[in-house]
């Protein structure tokens, strides 16, 4: 008789999903487009400097690049000032899948543990010069209520921006995906002003709190380092 499966083991055996490099090129791309930070008119690095920062070879970069001139993404200019630009109107999102749709608790979910790992690590690692940026879209966002697809960009902005603050690399690339899997739906829900308005009161005060907790941080750490100097060298 086998013995039963650990339940901490039942990950292990979920559907292996693998990407090839095009694939992960492609969909990095075009996740970056979508979600504004690449933004339309906007010249990709030179084939040579962009296969190093992504470590891939020419030819896989160009097999991307090919892909999302076709799909409407990007257009290649050509003669001395030429070069890979982001498209001015890239295409609409297409609707969600049945399968994004199915799985959108799980994508929620992700969303949600990275957002509190985000803010927790920000509040024990931000600086205010990091955060200063932030207060700039958060007042675009107030200025946008009534323009969904500019809103979204300056949130998508916001989020990678406080992940940013936190020093982790891994973490903003986290954050940077789980905005682009709830992208497919939130395109397509509806977005009244209100209801943005009211979102980007959370983002004031999320901030606020941040601002708070690296303030009583950097004051304990004041405070710490003061006792320290009177005991090494009392006056």
């Amino acid at each position: 008789m086998e013995a039963p499966t650990s339940l901490a083991a039942d990950p292990v055996f979920t559907p292996v999903r693998s990407q090839t490099a095009f694939e992960e090129t492609l969909e990095r791309l075009g996740t970056a487009i979508r979600l504004g930070l690449l933004e339309p008119g906007a010249r990709l690095p030179a084939e040579r400097d962009l296969c190093a920062q992504l470590g891939i070879s020419r030819s896989t970069l160009r097999q991307a690049l090919t892909a999302l001139v076709q799909s409407g993404h990007l257009h290649a200019v050509r003669g001395r000032r030429g070069g890979t630009f982001v498209s001015e109107r890239p295409p609409p999102s297409l609707p969600p899948s049945h399968e994004q749709l199915e799985g959108w608790r799980e994508v929620c979910d992700s969303r949600l543990a990275t957002e509190l790992g985000v803010a927790v690590l920000a509040c024990r690692r931000a600086t205010p010069a990091a955060l200063e940026p932030l207060d700039a879209l958060i007042a675009v966002m107030q200025d946008r209520v009534e323009d969904f697809p500019t809103y979204r960009h300056a949130d998508v902005r916001f989020h990678i921006g406080l992940a940013e603050t936190t020093g982790s690399a891994s973490l903003a690339a986290a954050m940077t995906e789980a905005q682009g899997a709830m992208g497919a739906l939130i395109d397509f829900i509806a977005h009244p002003p209100e209801v943005l308005a009211s979102s980007n009161a959370q983002h004031r005060e999320l901030l606020a709190a941040v601002r708070r907790r690296t303030s009583r941080r950097r004051r304990g750490w004041s405070r710490s380092t003061s006792r320290r100097r009177s005991t090494c060298w009392p006056a």
